[in-house]
């Protein structure tokens, strides 16, 4: 035996002992994970104890035997099995009808192929005997692996993205084992024989295929991508430029040695003078060498994203306003959530006192959202640093540094909140959205937090330019009902001045004691009801309240109740001692608003509390009911706006009135409601002793300055 051939024989030993022990292994492995790829797990471990016992027989018996062969067989029915169980990883084997037939043809070409061994074994103690038996196997043998890669790409490609981080690593391995067999199998085709080597290292496809379904055994086997740096891909892009370029000249320098003679050595020596020159002329050209990098990065260093497909789809999203579409707040939660394969989000925006709270939900309709979602520290917090938070770090305890804020402990507490991406418009704050975790989870890195601090700008300046646009339409509304109204205030005050007039005349002229008190009485109401309404319809905003004074808020409550005692159950379950600063009729009609729009909103019967009492410096009236109760996006961005109303002939400005009138009266009117569940409406107005307090502190301040 020639040293070539010990050498030879050496190797295939380590190889094919190798692939068997690599096989063996992965499959005892893959054994103690039974959920790692589904239906398919038995037909993996099957298939490669078939492969461990094929490279087995091939170190036991040498390439080309019969055992080999028929072990051979096993082995790809094996594989052909366990490839037909991933198709039904992601439920495609029901419907992909070519699978079946294919995956059938496939088997039955491998069966005829152990038959023709075998046949061929009965005649001759060696396949290579023949060279027409080994044509014929090396054609079964080029129908299997070309069938079998097929299915593979049609695996792989028909594969959604989440089920593709599952099946490329079986889905490489089954590429591996049927590549390198197409190319074994070709060349022996064509030269009628193995190739030594070839075959010697045939049981080292083994190893790489036990090695790939080892590898997406692993716990963290979805995160495994090959991502060369930029350094990388541009050297190794480099060394494929030179090897490139010097088998280019040593091609051309043969080709033109055939033309033999002098003539043909001063060929030679011209060509390689020539791009020897253009290689020192042109590669240590800046421009030259900044064009491939960017062309190498491009196309050689892979992203996470593709960022025009990302752009587009957001723009789409964003855009899609027609009938029927979801509103925009719910349409940006889903824009930003779709970059990050997030399933769920929350939209906050500011609220009047600089807190944020919930705008819009998107698929997260489970989440416990209080009244007070962020509260104006972290708010701010956000607004300053722009930071993108991922929650799980801060509840590992990996806080970033430099902050002096913490997330809300409720969004810490719900195990689906994930991360945290605050919309900045001109270093304005104009809303949060909190994404909920994707169903594969993972860490942000650096090109999450990059894609969507971009993207949540964009969002904010779509954002912004909503809200202006509404401010505007709004106050066009407003500049309408202001002209319209004067009319109707003039041709009121005209009415109200001749019945103060006739009022005057029949003290006069009236002969009828009795019938002279009747009318003046009757009069004299209907002047007075009309100067009410006239008081009424003007006082829009601060500047209706000139003055305030102390009011028992108790008292008002006692009375707004009892003017409902005959029409519907209105309790007053406490009523505290309470005196704040405001005026009786305005707050009066305030609470008449809030305790009608309760009536309204609650079933026959239901019962509507009222409750007064005392906290801190303020005085607090609530009015709470059972009815139907408001989503957090009605009472956002409906119920505290002008001309929108859900009653039939409403004007929809009671609402907007009552919250302006308490402002006015240097108050806060907070609401909490629940769909199903009811609503809760609290007035909190300063105290009077609180409110006289501060008024003489302010003066002090003044006369100081």
């Amino acid at each position: 035996m020639t040293g070539i051939a010990a050498a030879s024989s050496g190797l295939a030993l380590i190889a094919w002992s190798g692939g068997a022990l690599a096989c063996a292994l992965s499959a005892v492995g893959l054994t103690y994970r039974p959920n790692r790829f589904g239906t398919a797990h038995r037909a993996l471990v099957l298939a490669l104890m078939l492969t461990a016992l094929w490279a087995l027989t091939g170190a036991l018996w040498g390439l080309e035997s019969s055992g080999e062969a028929i072990a051979e067989a096993a082995r790809n029915l094996g594989w052909l099995f366990a490839l037909y169980r991933l198709f039904a990883v992601d439920g495609r084997h029901a419907s992909m009808r070519p699978v079946r037939p294919l995956l059938a043809a496939l088997a039955f070409a491998e069966l005829v192929q152990a038959t023709a061994v075998l046949l061929i074994a009965g005649t001759a103690t060696h396949l290579a005997a023949g060279s027409l038996g080994l044509r014929s196997v090396a054609v079964f043998h080029l129908l299997v692996s070309t069938g079998g890669l097929v299915l593979v790409h049609n695996l792989y490609g028909g594969a959604s993205s989440q089920a593709r981080l599952l099946l490329r690593w079986p889905a490489l391995a089954l590429a591996v084992l049927w590549i390198y067999d197409l190319n074994l199998y070709t060349i022996g085709y064509l030269s009628g024989g193995t190739p030594d080597i070839l075959g010697a290292l045939r049981g080292a496809v083994g190893m790489a295929a036990a090695g790939l379904v080892a590898l997406g055994t692993g716990a963290g086997s979805e995160a495994l991508r090959f991502r060369p740096s930029r350094a990388v891909a541009f050297q190794s892009a480099s060394l494929l430029l030179i090897g490139v370029y010097l088998i280019a000249m040593v091609a051309v320098a043969q080709s033109l040695a055939f033309a033999g003679g002098d003539f043909a050595q001063w060929t030679q020596l011209a060509f390689v003078a020539a791009c020897s020159i253009g290689a020192m002329v042109v590669l240590p050209s800046p421009r030259i060498r900044g064009w491939l990098r960017v062309t190498l990065v491009k196309h050689l260093f892979q992203h996470r994203y593709d960022y025009r497909a990302e752009w587009l789809r957001f723009t789409r999203t964003i855009g899609q306003g027609e009938r029927g579409e979801a509103p925009l707040e719910e349409r940006a939660i889903r824009a930003v959530a779709d970059i990050a394969d997030s399933p769920a989000g929350m939209l906050f925006t500011p609220g009047d006192s600089g807190r944020l709270e919930l705008a819009a939900r998107w698929q997260w309709p489970t989440a416990d959202v209080p009244a007070e979602a962020f509260d104006a520290v972290t708010a701010r917090g956000f607004e300053r640093s722009g930071y993108i938070a991922d929650l799980d770090q801060w509840r590992e305890g990996r806080r970033g540094r430099g902050f002096s804020f913490d997330p809300p402990a409720w969004l810490l507490a719900d195990p689906r909140a994930w991360a945290i991406v605050p919309l900045l418009h001109f270093d304005r704050q104009v809303g949060i959205v909190v994404l909920a975790r994707p169903a594969q989870p993972r860490r942000l890195d650096w090109e999450d937090f990059d894609l969507l601090r971009v993207a949540g700008r964009q969002l904010a300046s779509y954002l912004a330019e909503h809200n202006g646009q509404q401010a505007l339409a709004e106050a066009a509304r407003f500049d309408d009902f202001n002209r319209r109204i004067a009319f109707v205030m003039h041709d009121i005050k005209n009415l109200a001045s001749q019945l103060s007039l006739l009022a005057r005349n029949a003290e006069l002229h009236a002969d009828n004691p009795a019938f002279r008190a009747d009318m003046l009485v009757t009069l004299r109401n209907s002047a007075d009801k009309l100067n009410a309404m006239l008081a009424r319809l003007s006082r829009y905003g601060a500047s209706a309240i000139e003055g305030l004074e102390p009011v028992r808020a108790d008292h008002v409550a006692q009375a707004v109740v009892a003017q409902f005692a005959l029409r519907h159950p209105v309790s007053l379950v406490e009523s505290a001692p309470c005196e704040v600063a405001a005026q009786r009729e305005p707050l009066e009609q305030v609470l008449l608003h809030l305790v009608q729009n309760a009536v309204d909103a609650s079933p026959g019967g239901a019962p509507v509390f009222v409750r007064v009492s005392v906290d801190g410096l303020n005085g607090c009236i609530e009015v709470v009911d059972s009815g139907e109760g408001m989503s957090p996006e009605f009472v956002r961005s409906r119920l505290f706006k002008p001309f929108v109303s859900t009653k039939q002939g409403g004007f929809g400005i009671g609402a907007y009135e009552a919250r302006e009138l308490v402002r006015a009266m240097q108050g806060r009117l907070d609401v909490e409601s629940r769909e199903g569940l009811g609503s809760r409406f609290e007035v909190r107005l300063p105290l009077a002793e609180a409110a006289h307090l501060l008024k003489t502190f302010s003066d002090k301040d003044k006369k100081v300055a």
